[in-house]
């Protein structure tokens, strides 16, 4: 026996499958396949029903959008293809194993920004009520911008607004003076507006000026005392 048989010798062989093994492992993966078969074919019968639903929701003149109940990640890509081969809008809202539906639209549909805002903050889309936030929303505009010209108008509001811009820059100026001047106008100030915001550096430094100030019109007062005197003497 040369070196080579001694090795191979030596060396685990492998198991032996006997007829019993075999068998099961033919029944396992039979059984795999056939769940696979089955699974396929759920997904054509579901993909067959949801064309027959796009293709009545195409037909239906009087329809412009529509809303699909929540599926899973799986069912919303066959949705979402059938209704692309179809040519209409997809999106999908909601949350993940939760609520996350499609909803498809027609091409013709006006779909607006504000809507998909609704959809995407879980509201539903009321083109009535949006009509009307709309209508304030530019009416309020409209009051904003009539107020400012009608300040710009006023005396002494050009002065007010030079004021600020060299205080604070010029475009941050003129609408700071504008705030406080309407502010001024219903007698509130804002409590920002009413804090101190100088450092402790620059307070002290204030206080001190004002403490020597204080104490030199102290002594002219003095000296002014003094030189009366003298002249009265």
């Amino acid at each position: 026996m040369d070196l080579l048989d001694s090795i191979m010798s030596k060396m685990d062989k492998p198991p032996i499958v006997n007829d019993k093994q075999k068998k099961m492992l033919k029944e396992q993966q039979k059984a795999v396949e056939e769940a696979r078969n089955k699974e396929r074919e759920r997904l054509n019968q579901f993909r067959k029903h949801i064309e027959e639903r796009i293709t009545r929701f195409i037909q239906n003149v009087s329809l412009m959008k529509k809303k699909f109940e929540p599926m899973d990640r799986v069912a919303r890509n066959i949705v979402r293809d059938v209704a692309d081969i179809a040519g209409l809008t997809t999106y999908a809202f909601g949350t993940e194993d939760v609520d996350r539906h499609v909803m498809v639209f027609k091409k013709e549909y006006p779909l607006t920004e504000e809507e998909l805002d609704a959809y995407k903050n879980g509201e539903e889309w009321d083109p009535e009520k949006a009509k009307e936030t709309a209508f304030l929303k530019e009416k309020q505009q409209q009051e904003d911008k009539a107020r400012a010209e009608e300040f710009k108008k006023k005396p002494g509001s050009s002065k007010f607004i030079e004021k600020y811009e060299r205080l604070v820059g010029k475009e941050t100026g003129k609408e700071s003076a504008r705030i406080l001047e309407v502010n001024k106008q219903f007698g509130f100030v804002r409590s920002e507006l009413k804090k101190d915001k100088r450092t402790i550096e620059e307070t002290l430094a204030d206080i001190r000026a004002k403490k020597m100030k204080k104490e030199q019109e102290g002594v002219d007062e003095d000296e002014t005392n003094v030189s009366d005197h003298e002249e009265k003497a």
